[in-house]
């Protein structure tokens, strides 16, 4: 019951065969109702005139009315009658309607309530009237009196009420009988809908009108023809394509298939309704391919149903499918072979390669000569930029000449108009001659007979000419060829073009990179220093290097490497390598210019971060930053998220040193600490970026491990060798990152060339000391620096003694300069000021500037030094400019 959705065939079915139904059963329920109430009224009527006429007719009744009192005669005998009759009134009258009997006595002596006055004349009466009891249904008959007339009459009968009890009595059996009809017929009405449910599939009317027209219209749209037959061979069913296969003639429905006029073994496979599969029939001049399968439908009936397919369209269609399919892969297959590197001259000898030799025996590719270097294409000189054939001793022109197309050849047709140029076959077309006829015969005598020209052209600029030249296979190209080879050309040009901007901003950002790493190294005796770098293969990127010369002969080394490649990790390189030469010229410690270094690079994307940049933040950037003391001999380092340099001893022993690692430049959280190291002579340090360890299938400390092999293997060889031993076994043709080496073999100053005195705080210790200092400079053959070097000392130690603190010392260094140092334990600094013309001091200092070369103050953990370096030769203010005595009157030193 379920099931018999009301939305389904079967379920309208259903309802309208209940809704029938019960309608007839209320219908006839009403009729038996109305038939019994009918019948018991007319029941009622038949007993009270059988008994009123018995009772009329019965002996004493006539004599009895003739008494003076009839109704102490009639009244006993009325009413045994009635009680006997099962009646409710039986009454006797005289025949003026005046009651002698009733049931109730207070109605004796009163007018019969009836029709009595025909009754008197000698009729019965039967009828319904509104009586004493009530609706009464009563039967009045008269009583003959023997001679012919009358004596009276007698009126019997039953209420209503006593005749609809009667009818009430029979309904249960009535309504249990039309219920049991209702259930009868709805089961069988649910059992012949279940049956239409099962047949019509649960569907709709709307649903199965348009099933029944989606499959009409599919029967006959498919391309392939199908007949059903039945199991006498009569055709049932055809649809437009069958009909147009085999010819069918009108009206063919209905009809045995042998008397279609098919062919007799086609006819023959339909009537027996045989298995058959792809068996190949004639139907004409074509050849059909038959599917035959047997069936079963209308309950069992038997037959078959055949499909029929057009094999000649079919193997002609196969056919072109084949083909889009084999281009189609190709063209998927040309994605993953052209355009797998960033550089312009590969990827076009990718397309060569590719197009040969499935669909060119020939390919070659001319590129428009700027395009090469990454600029924009300009005139229409281009340059032969690949080849590939099927043979090397082809004539076409070879790799590197340089062509200018003019004319009506196919080529400058090409680049001019920007579409592709078909000449199918070259021996009957004079036009393409003009450009070399001499190699035009030549290539038609080599058998070349077939030329498709495609240019290259990508976001609307024309790169170059790509030409297809075909000789082994007979067929020329056609347009299909020339639709396929125009989309692989525009791929790619896509790929070219991506090249060729590719390497003009590798152009840009190696030029701007190599622009701001050191051009040359700074003089200096403390260190023999080489270096090498080598960007990486996916773009320069802002690994960097310097070499800082630093006030007492020392020397600071400096690598460092800012994440990312292009042009902005090249101009933060530039940035972070002058914020280290500033830093620098403070004469700071190591840790201490890192630790401003890592400040700087927070504002930096801070500031960035502000001003909502997409830019990628410098956090994450790395530095090691050395400093080397000739005098002393000792490396003071600290890094900065970089990895610690390599330390190779005059015996070849190789270690790395165990340093302090800090955070990263710009993540800050942790204090930077400094580690020393003593450098015996010849000792070689190397400075590098983790690019030289880290590479494709090299974890950072196999990379150490392969380092530390070369290292050891190359005693005694210089910085530069060392450099190129290194770059030649560790740093691949294709780097994945930049790579940065810096090594430096050390040098210590000649202990003859370092003289040292302690400064007491005695004025007159300057005098001694400058004395020795002149003897001393004397001693290395500089007495023309004397007078000069006196000044300096003699203003530098006064300054220390008036200002300054214990313990204080004076040093003098021969190195490529004269050094002046005086060291004091205050922290305190001079500096310049201008001094007033009446002013008695203050400008020693002054005189300390105009005389050296340079000078300034650094500081140690133990206070401070002035130093001041002047040139090995004479040193005298340059003629020409201010005198000194116009210049005392500007300037005057004070202790800071």
């Amino acid at each position: 019951m379920r099931s018999l959705s009301v939305r389904s065939i079967a379920g309208q079915v259903f309802a309208v065969q209940v809704l029938l139904v019960c309608l007839l059963i209320v219908a006839a329920t009403t009729a038996l109702v109305l038939q019994a109430r009918n019948d018991s009224e007319q029941e009622a009527l038949n007993r009270a005139t059988a008994v009123a006429q018995t009772f009329a007719t019965s002996p004493g009744i006539v004599a009895a009315m003739r008494t003076d009192d009839p109704t102490a005669l009639l009244q006993p005998r009325a009413e045994d009658t009635r009680h006997r009759a099962h009646l409710d009134f039986v009454v006797v009258a005289n025949t003026k309607g005046i009651r002698y009997t009733h049931p109730k006595p207070q109605y004796i002596g009163k007018e019969l309530v009836a029709d009595w006055r025909p009754v008197v004349k000698g009729k019965i009466v039967t009828e319904s009237v509104q009586g004493p009891l009530g609706r009464e249904v009563q039967a009045t008959v008269p009583i003959p009196s023997g001679d012919g007339k009358v004596a009276g009459v007698v009126c019997a009968g039953m209420t209503a009420a006593d005749v609809s009890s009667r009818v009430e009595r029979q309904l249960p059996l009535v309504f249990g009988s039309a219920a049991g009809a209702l259930a009868l017929a709805t089961g069988g009405t649910a059992l012949v809908g279940g049956r239409l449910r099962r047949q019509t599939r649960g569907l709709g009317p709307a649903q199965m009108t348009r099933m029944y027209e989606h499959h009409d219209a599919v029967l006959h749209s498919v391309r392939e023809g199908v007949l059903i037959v039945d199991s006498h061979g009569r055709l049932v069913l055809a649809n437009d394509e069958a009909g147009r296969l085999l010819e069918l003639p009108p009206k063919a429905e209905g009809r045995p298939v042998t008397e279609l006029g098919l062919e007799p073994r086609t006819a023959e496979l339909l009537a027996s309704g045989r298995f058959a599969t792809d068996e190949v029939h004639l139907a004409g001049d074509r050849m059909l391919a038959i599917n035959q399968r047997p069936t079963r439908w209308d309950g069992g009936m038997s037959g078959s149903v055949a499909t029929l397919r057009d094999s000649t369209e079919l193997r002609a269609l196969s056919g072109k499918a084949e083909v889009a399919e084999r281009r189609l892969r190709l063209l998927y297959e040309s994605g993953a072979k052209i355009g797998t590197t960033l550089d312009v001259e590969r990827t076009a000898e990718e397309l060569t390669r590719f197009a040969v030799p499935w669909f060119a025996d020939f390919a070659t590719v001319d590129l428009v000569d700027p395009v090469l270097r990454g600029d924009d294409p300009v005139g229409s000189a281009m340059r032969r930029t690949a080849t590939s054939g099927v043979r090397a001793d082809h004539p076409l022109w070879r790799v590197g000449k340089v062509i200018t197309y003019t004319g009506t050849v196919p080529q400058a047709l090409g680049f001019g108009g920007g579409r592709p140029v078909l000449e199918a076959d070259l021996r009957t077309y004079a036009g393409w001659q003009e450009q070399d006829p001499e190699q035009a015969t030549r290539i038609i005598r080599y058998g070349i007979h077939s030329m498709i020209t495609i240019p290259l052209r990508a976001r609307d600029v024309t790169l170059g000419i790509a030409t297809f030249w075909r000789s082994e296979e007979a067929e020329p190209f056609d347009e299909d060829d020339v639709a396929l080879i125009e989309e692989l050309a525009a791929r790619a040009a896509v790929a070219i073009d991506n090249a060729r901007r590719y390497t003009r901003e590798h152009a840009m950002a190696a030029t701007l990179q190599r622009s701001l790493l050191p051009q040359g190294l700074p003089e200096q005796d403390a260190l023999d220093v080489a270096h090498r770098y080598l960007p990486a293969q996916a773009g320069v990127g802002g690994d960097w290097f310097d070499v800082i010369p630093l006030p007492g002969a020392r020397v600071a080394l400096v690598v460092g490497d800012v994440v990312g490649h292009g042009l902005h990790a090249a101009a933060t390189m530039g940035r972070l390598r002058t914020a280290v030469h500033n830093f620098s010229a403070l004469d700071l410690p190591p840790d201490e210019l890192l630790a401003h270094l890592d400040e700087l690079v927070s504002r930096f994307d801070q500031d960035q971060a502000a001003a909502g940049t997409d830019a990628p933040g410098i956090s994450g950037a790395s530095c090691l930053y050395a400093i080397y003391d000739p005098v002393s001999g000792r490396c003071t380092m600290a890094g900065a998220g970089h990895p610690g340099p390599a330390v190779v001893l005059p015996d070849s022993t190789v270690t790395f040193p165990d340093m302090p690692l800090g955070p990263p430049l710009g993540l800050g959280g942790e204090p930077i600490e400094t580690a020393e190291v003593e450098l015996p002579e010849g000792s070689r340090l190397a400075l590098f970026t983790d690019g030289l360890i880290r590479d494709r299938g090299r974890d950072c400390d196999e990379g150490l491990g392969v380092l530390r092999g070369i290292l050891a293997g190359l005693s005694g060889d210089s910085p530069e060798e060392t450099c190129q031993a290194v770059f030649e076994t560790m740093a691949s043709a294709h780097p994945g990152d930049d790579i940065a080496l810096l090594v430096a073999r050390t040098h210590l100053l000649d202990p003859g060339h370092v003289a040292e005195w302690e400064l007491p705080s005695d004025p007159a210790a300057v005098a001694r000391i400058r004395n020795e200092a002149a003897e001393q400079l004397s001693a290395w053959g500089l007495e023309e620096a004397g007078f000069t070097t006196e000044l300096i000392l003699s203003e530098l130690m006064t300054n220390a003694i008036r200002y300054g603190s214990a313990p204080s010392r004076v040093r003098l260094l021969r190195a490529r300069t004269l050094i002046c140092e005086v060291a004091d334990g205050s922290s305190t600094s001079p500096h310049l000021r201008r001094a007033a013309t009446t002013d008695e001091g203050g400008r020693g200092l002054f005189l300390v500037a105009q005389y050296s070369l340079r000078w300034g103050t650094r500081y140690t953990p133990n206070g401070k030094i002035i130093w001041a370096e002047q040139p090995l030769t004479a040193s005298m203010p340059s003629q020409g400019g201010p005198t000194a005595e116009e210049l005392l009157d500007q300037w005057a030193d004070i202790p800071g």
